[in-house]
């Protein structure tokens, strides 16, 4: 079940991105969250970070694309606002998660900001689509206790058709991460007529198999195939923008237990939604 708890624009002061005139660091954040049972384990606070290069077609935030729609929020702000929650996140098992948008965009602000959750106690998660992956410094992988890395396909023609971009990128990050030891949630988002073919499905196990469970000396704690829905439609509408998915429809209860076979099989611990 999630609990949302609050939902708010931030307005935490305004100033240029990148860095307050004081030099203390500044970044580009489109709202925050405090949710329970998503985004990570127990109850966390989320920032949604402004910006992403990718293109998803079944993105479901339009809204968080470009950076310069963000609200403009100085590090001591946001660790601030992050604390006001910290009794209630710790009671309930969470955390503090980075997610976007694409938050490595803003990677130098992430870095430091996971640097001061961790000296708060704060258990910390990055949610990425990996492709910037080269962009997280050791140190900021250092920080991170968990990584939510969204592997939205295994065939390199749909991945760029999905997305825009190029999917080896994902991959290097993710083979980083299992080289390194740092503990991970793949997320899939099923969607019919895109990703649902059982070859692509396969693959993306096959990734998740390579990086291998924590139940086996692996990184990967488990893999949340999520339903593709039409939440985000009207965010286009009111952006001018045209829907890509318009006769799309979110997948059965039965093509969801169909693809988490693919995972299940190999040993993985799997989740749907």
């Amino acid at each position: 079940m999630t609990g949302k708890v609050v939902i708010q624009r931030p307005d935490l002061g305004i100033t240029p991105v990148g860095e307050h005139p004081d030099g203390e660091p500044v970044a580009s954040v489109h709202s925050w969250d405090v949710v329970t049972a998503a985004d990570g384990p127990g109850t966390r606070f989320v920032t949604f970070f402004a910006g992403c290069h990718l293109r998803c077609l079944y993105c479901h935030n339009p809204d968080t694309w470009e950076g310069r729609n963000g609200q403009q929020v100085t590090l001591s702000d946001l660790v601030a606002k992050m604390l006001s929650f910290r009794g209630f996140i710790q009671a309930a098992g969470g955390g503090v998660t980075v997610s976007g948008g694409e938050p490595l965009l803003q990677n130098r602000f992430i870095e430091a900001y996971l640097r001061r959750c961790k000296e708060e106690g704060m258990h910390t998660a990055l949610d990425t689509a990996g492709f910037l992956g080269a962009r997280a410094t050791d140190q900021l992988l250092d920080d991170t206790d968990l990584v939510l890395l969204d592997v939205k396909s295994s065939d390199p023609n749909t991945y760029r058709k999905l997305t825009g971009v190029a999917l080896h990128p994902t991959i290097v990050f993710g083979d980083r991460l299992a080289a390194r030891g740092n503990r991970a949630r793949i997320r899939f988002v099923l969607v019919p007529g895109l990703t649902d073919d059982p070859a692509n499905i396969d693959g993306v196990a096959e990734y998740a198999a390579r990086w291998g469970s924590v139940d086996d000396g692996g990184i990967i704690e488990q893999v949340d195939i999520l339903s593709y829905h039409r939440l985000g439609v009207a965010k286009y509408h009111e952006l001018g923008l045209r829907y890509p998915l318009p006769d799309t429809v979110p997948p059965t209860a039965e093509q969801l237990a169909a693809a988490a076979e693919h995972f299940t099989r190999r040993g993985l611990w799997v989740t749907t939604a």
